[in-house]
């Protein structure tokens, strides 16, 4: 059985309760960060999930909120004593721009530093990231004020689709088709972004079980952002909080 801890769930404001949006993903061999927000060991730790055992990393885009742990926590699993490859996707901007963040930390002179492999990709839809029997991830371009994507995760119990940073588009929408979860950025309607109703008319769209909203501002009244949704989605709606976490 798979599972996904949500180890933060606010916009790119947290507060004492919520730090911004990213993802564990437990699935098999393998272990997969969706961002990198924040310090991920500290997260990580108060998880009681060993930070060594992480195999893949998923950069969704390149605002601060999402890839500016990442140095920090190469770092960390370096000073840990890890040996293993580590794997980092995103598309090829992100990726370009995060090879040059860390070399402003000049990484490269880091001695006996374990092997990172990057695998930049190309701006399209549903591009295969991972293929293996535990979880099958896609990712597909979609539509914020950067390169962002959105990543759909096949789980052998059940299938679900993280929108990150995005509009409404019809890119996520053929990512998400027949998904049994969606999670969705709830941020509130504006360039890029998504409001609890709009989150819900996609949930209705693709046919999804169960919407769970994510990446909203920590100031709102949460029942209202899902009362909102409810109000364009029939389904089961409910908004994630930190160190919540689903099977799948």
């Amino acid at each position: 059985m798979a599972r996904i801890t949500f180890l933060g769930t606010s916009n790119a404001v947290p507060d004492k309760d919520h730090e911004s949006a990213h993802l564990l993903v437990e699935a098999g061999e393998r272990a997969v960060l969706v961002d990198c927000a924040g310090n991920p060991v500290v997260r990580l730790d108060q998880l009681g999930f060993d930070p060594l055992r992480i195999t893949d990393i998923i950069l969704t885009h390149f605002h601060p909120d999402h890839v500016a742990g990442l140095p920090l926590l190469l770092l960390d699993l370096w000073l840990m004593g890890r040996k293993a490859p580590l794997n980092i996707f995103g598309l090829h901007q992100v990726i370009d721009r995060a090879v040059q963040l860390l070399e402003l930390f000049s990484w490269q002179d880091w001695d006996d530093f374990y092997p990172v492999d990057f695998h930049p990709l190309p701006d399209q839809e549903k591009m295969s990231i991972i293929d293996s029997e535990s979880v099958k991830i896609w990712a597909s371009t979609t539509c914020h004020s950067i390169p962002s994507m959105g990543v759909r995760m096949q789980f052998p119990g059940g299938s679900v689709c993280y929108s990150s940073d995005t509009a409404p588009c019809d890119a996520l929408a053929r990512l998400a088709d027949g998904v049994e979860v969606l999670i969705h950025e709830a941020t509130g309607e504006g360039l890029g972004h998504t409001s609890p109703g709009q989150a819900g008319t996609m949930a209705s769209r693709v046919g999804a079980g169960q919407l769970i909203l994510i990446h909203y501002p920590t100031n709102v009244d949460l029942d209202a952002w899902v009362s909102q949704a409810q109000s364009c989605f029939s389904g089961e709606v409910i908004a994630a909080r930190d160190w919540m976490h689903i099977q799948i």
